[in-house]
């Protein structure tokens, strides 16, 4: 402080003395005369000039001895690197300007003059943690991958900056596709600041790509602690890496222990439709029929789907047509007004041969609402009251190409799964599947349309020695409900010779 009110003090002094030389000048006419004691000078106006720079340049000589004569005084005091400082000063300016140009140079695009500001702010400075940071920027800007690379190790070899380099290689080996390498290094960014909220995205949407569903809960649960996630949204992610760890148990053989997994899931999140069936199922091997339908009861309540239909039916799997209509009022009762209520009713009732009952269950749904399913029922209607073959042929021909109706959609890409996961298998994204109708329209034909060009075009003949064959169409995923208690359909059980 002291310093600088000096330095202040004598540009002022400065400036007043050129002020007073200029007037004296004027004064003394062309020429100027200088008398120090019994010596006198007589000056010409360019020497007057010169000795006045050199004077200048005598006073700057003097003000940086006396900054070294301070900083050797600091040395002599214990300050061991005073006189180095003093040094440095110049490079440390020269280096800062360098790096803030490189700095400039990055946020404009220009990788290649940020690459070359960068190693000059580093001959200057000696800084790599500081400059290797825009060289590896600078680098990846220009598709230097392996010059970002080395920039990225520099910083791994200081403490300060080893998270920086460690996530920086990590993005590298993201874009690389190498996911085995990428997840070991998240798990090790992770493990330096566990509450930044990219690294536990990254770590956790790789260890779901990797089935880890039992680290993927625990950086889940670190989210939760750490305060980057709602509890809502906590518990219904839990939910689905439950669901998931159940069906990888079961497949492996552990039904046990799915059995678990399945009915935690559906109390973390009761609205999981998958988790929902599968606690269903859970209950039902345990002989557990009514936990079993209370559990979809609540998930139907949320959103009516037909894979909750099935797991109903499959409480009671020896019940005629009949009784099982009878049971499914107190499911269908929840959401009268839906239209999986009413299509799971004429479903039903087409079982049961009430072919009537069934189209006043559909209402005007196939022609507000025509898709492959609702098409496909009416098809079963028309047929089970013996109408025309053509009015058949009709239905099952507007079926083939209408909309599917609700799918599993990627709420992030759009993409349209077969079946739900716990991440999108087009873009990987975590948690995105949600059953409604895609928002883009569909570019393919439905598969269905194969399974029902018998009925259109008509079935060929069977061979002499063959048993003739029911003419069925089967929708996807469609199971037909026959008089001896067989699963009723997720889809549509259509027409029946």
């Amino acid at each position: 402080m002291l310093w600088s009110l000096i330095k202040i003090l004598f540009f002022v002094a400065l400036v007043a003395a050129l002020t007073m030389g200029a007037n004296l000048l004027m004064e003394t006419g062309p020429g100027v005369r200088l008398a120090v004691g019994t010596l006198e000078f007589n000056l010409g106006p360019l020497q007057a000039v010169i000795a006045a720079l050199v004077g200048l340049a005598v006073i700057w000589g003097v003000f940086k001895l006396a900054g070294l004569l301070v900083a050797f005084l600091h040395f002599l005091n214990g300050d061991e690197t005073a006189v180095s400082r003093y040094f440095s000063r110049n490079r440390e300016r020269k280096g800062y300007q360098a790096l803030s140009e490189a700095l400039l140079a990055l946020s404009s695009g220009e990788g290649r003059q940020a690459m070359a500001k960068a190693a000059k702010a580093e001959k200057y400075l000696r800084k790599p943690e500081v400059t290797a940071l825009v060289t590896a920027q600078a680098s990846e800007m220009v598709g230097d991958r392996k010059r970002a690379e080395a920039a990225y190790k520099t910083l791994l070899k200081s403490d300060k900056t080893r998270f920086v380099g460690i996530r920086g290689i990590l993005g590298q080996k993201l874009d690389e596709g190498d996911t085995d390498t990428a997840l070991a290094l998240a798990q090790k960014a992770f493990a330096l600041r566990p509450r930044n909220e990219g690294v536990q995205d990254t770590l956790l949407k790789l260890q779901a790509e990797k089935h880890d569903w039992k680290g993927a809960r625990q950086t889940l649960g670190a989210k939760l602690k750490h305060g980057g996630m709602p509890r809502d949204v906590h518990r219904r992610r839990d939910a689905v890496l439950a669901v998931s760890q159940a069906k990888e148990v079961l497949a492996e053989g552990n039904s046990i222990q799915a059995r678990e997994a399945a009915i935690e899931a559906a109390r973390l999140s009761p609205d999981l439709v998958p988790a929902a069936a599968m606690a269903a199922r859970a209950y039902i091997e345990q002989d557990k029929a009514r936990y079993a339908a209370r559990v979809i009861k609540k998930a139907w309540e949320s959103q009516p789907h037909p894979e909750l239909a099935t797991a109903f039916a499959e409480i009671e799997a020896g019940e005629g047509p009949r009784d099982r209509l009878k049971r499914f009022e107190q499911l269908l009762r929840l959401k009268p007004d839906h239209p999986e209520s009413k299509m799971l009713r004429a479903e039903l009732l087409i079982a049961a041969e009430d072919f009537p009952a069934a189209r006043r269950a559909m209402g005007d749904l196939a022609s507000e609402d025509p898709t492959t399913r609702t098409l496909a029922i009416m098809a079963a209607i028309e047929r089970g009251e013996g109408a025309d073959e053509a009015v058949v042929r009709g239905w099952l021909a507007r079926a083939v190409t209408a909309p599917r109706g609700p799918q599993w959609v990627c709420d992030k890409c759009q993409a349209i799964a077969a079946e739900w996961g716990p991440t999108c298998s087009n873009c990987g994204a975590f948690d995105t599947l949600s059953w409604r109708r895609p928002t883009v329209p569909e570019t393919t034909a439905s598969p269905t349309g194969a399974e029902m060009l018998p009925l259109i075009v008509g079935a060929p003949a069977p061979a002499p020695d063959a048993a003739p064959e029911a003419d069925v169409v089967d929708m996807p995923g469609a199971r037909a409900e026959d008089g001896d208690g067989a699963t009723p359909s997720k889809e549509a059980e259509t027409a029946r010779a």
